[in-house]
Formats: C-alpha cells, sequence, structure tokens
C-alpha cells in the first residue's frame, strides 16, 4: 500500500515550530511543508489558496492553526492548545513523529527538551533533568525562533525591573510589546506562582491551573495552554483592565487595602 501524501501546514513561529518542520523536512523532503512563517494566531484561512489546490491524494496536516474555515477533505489537525493542551497530552512535535511513523531512535534529547519547553517552559525542562545549559541554549533559541529583537529583549528587561505586586500571589507587569517570553524567561528567584503582563495588543497571564480556568470561564475569546492540569497559560488578543483580570481571579481591591498599598 502507498503511504499517505502527508503536506504539512505550518502554524505560528517558535522553537517548536521550526523543530517540527525541521523533522518533517528532514523525513519527506522540502515538498511536504508549506510555511508562510506565520506568527501566533496563525489561521486555517491563511492556506486558502494552497487547500483550493490540494491533489486528491494528498494529506494536509494543519498543525497548530485556528481552524476558522471548514476542514479540507482528509485533513488531519495537529495541535497542543486549547482542549488539546495538558502536561500528559503530547506535543505538537510529539504527535509529528508519531505521524511520520520513526523509530524511537530519532528522537532526540534536542526533541525531548524542545517538547519540554513548549509544554511547561522552564519548570518541564527542569523537571526532566535538563542542565542549567541546557535551558538557556533552548530559551534563547524559542526566543530567536519567534523572531524576538534586541530592542523587544531591552524592554522586557526594562518591563521586569518595574514589575509591580498587587497581590502577594501575583506579578503585574507592563510590556510595550506582546513577546512575553522577554518577562518569563527572566523572572528572578522567588517570584511570584502567578504572573500577568499587560501589552497594548494582548492580555497575557501564567500560572495555576484554576486562575487560567477562571480567566477563561469570565472572559471567553481568549487561548490557553501549557503543562495543565498543572499550571499553565491564558491570553486574549485585545488590551484589558488589570482590575477586570483581577476580579475574574476572585481578587479585589480590598485585599490591597488590607496590605497598606494604593489601588490601581
Amino acid at each position: 500500500m502507498t503511504p499517505p501524501a502527508f503536506l504539512f501546514f505550518l502554524g505560528g513561529q517558535d522553537l517548536e515550530m521550526k523543530t517540527l518542520a525541521t523533522l518533517v523536512r528532514e523525513t519527506l523532503g522540502e515538498q511536504a511543508v508549506r510555511d508562510r512563517n506565520l506568527g501566533w494566531g496563525a489561521r486555517l484561512s491563511d492556506y486558502a489558496d494552497d487547500l483550493a489546490t490540494l491533489p486528491a491524494t494528498t494529506v494536509p496536516v494543519l498543525v497548530e492553526l485556528d481552524l476558522d474555515a471548514p476542514l479540507p477533505p482528509r485533513a488531519l489537525v495537529i495541535d497542543h492548545h486549547g482542549a488539546a493542551a495538558g502536561e500528559n497530552q503530547p506535543t505538537a512535535l510529539e504527535q509529528a513523529f508519531h505521524l511520520l511513523a520513526l523509530p524511537a531512535e530519532r528522537w532526540t534529547r534536542w526533541h525531548a527538551l524542545v517538547a519540554a519547553n513548549d509544554k511547561g517552559h522552564i519548570a518541564a525542562l527542569r523537571a526532566m533533568g535538563a542542565t542549567p545549559e541546557e535551558i538557556d541554549r533552548v530559551r534563547e533559541a524559542d526566543r530567536l525562533a519567534q523572531g524576538i529583537s534586541p530592542a523587544e529583549e531591552a524592554a522586557g528587561r526594562d518591563a521586569l525591573s518595574r514589575a509591580e505586586r498587587p497581590f502577594d500571589d501575583l506579578l503585574l507587569v507592563h510590556l510595550p510589546h506582546n513577546r512575553t517570553a522577554v518577562v518569563m524567561d527572566r523572572l528572578p528567584p522567588g517570584s511570584p506562582a502567578n504572573v500577568l503582563i499587560l501589552s497594548p495588543e494582548e492580555t497575557n497571564f501564567y500560572g495555576a491551573a484554576p486562575l487560567i480556568q477562571a480567566l477563561n470561564h469570565a472572559i471567553p475569546g481568549g487561548w490557553f495552554g501549557g503543562a495543565l492540569p498543572s499550571q499553565g497559560f491564558w491570553g486574549y488578543p485585545a488590551p484589558l483592565d488589570a482590575t477586570r483580570i483581577f476580579a475574574a481571579l476572585g481578587k479585589t481591591n480590598h485585599e490591597r487595602f488590607a496590605k497598606g498599598d494604593p489601588p490601581l
């Protein structure tokens, strides 16, 4: 039997997406990948022209794309966000490896590091036994894959230096762009477990799963993922007022007054 002719359509760029693309190209060749170098939030409709002319024998593999249009015939979906997220769910890289039916020896230490990083960031890398040098290498490669500029890196360091603690268990950062990795990669020891990052175009929260569930329930229309049900992230594609986030998290200004802090 002739194996299916897979054609991978790639979503938003990060280290996992680039590693997945390399794996597919090494296995099936350059012709097996369609990559429009999209940012996070990439949509199925971004590939409408390519999908409209697919040969009848081709199986489109949709990798971390917002399914904003009807699925094309024979389509397979690879994702690790929303309902597919979780610390016990396979990452997109692991799903692609399985789909390609590759032997176990093709799964390298680097693949394992990339998968752990995508699932649970630095905490998951530490949990799998990554060395400090490996963690630095993976996070630097991820920021590079996302296209983060030196100016954005500098803005992240500055924003983190001015971070606030409106509550004992929450760090609030005002970031002038939406490249949140420049903050999350540099949290100092002893930082709160929960981090809210407010940007001109997005709102992002990283922290405990119950708080992510609360945000997703109170403010629909966003995204979520990570190493749930332990910890993960939630985001919204527009700026939101901090007090609205606090209310969704069950926190109030009363707590700030009780600490002697000024209201926001």
